[in-house]
């Protein structure tokens, strides 16, 4: 989708101890998100970079993969070396059976 200069993992591929930065709206995080991932909405980005990590390896993740990708690009021009971008999403994540829990106290479902 954004070419070769844009790293991408798929959810099989994720490295262990990875900071998974999901960026996608809060009602899309309340609805389900991965355990254990860290929540900074794709238009906070540029005022919260102070709170990413610089060590270890970042995945940042949307829906589908399209807003991420946009953050990847976004990170490896203000220079983050370690992100990439989840291919396909919160979507591939639920699709391969990954665990994912809600903040609103329903079953725990992408939106």
């Amino acid at each position: 989708m954004f070419g070769p200069h844009i790293p991408t993992v798929s959810t099989a591929e994720i490295p262990a101890g990875a900071y998974l930065l999901d960026v996608r709206e809060p009602d899309e995080w309340e609805a389900g998100h991965a355990p254990g991932a860290h929540h900074m909405p794709m238009m906070d980005i540029p005022a919260r970079l102070s709170e990413l990590p610089t060590e270890g390896d970042i995945v940042v993740v949307c829906r589908s993969g399209g807003r991420s990708g946009q953050v990847v690009a976004y990170l490896l021009g203000n220079g983050w070396e370690n992100v990439s971008n989840l291919d396909g999403g919160m979507q591939d994540w639920a699709a391969s059976g990954r665990e994912l829990v809600s903040e609103v106290g329903q079953p725990a479902r992408v939106l």
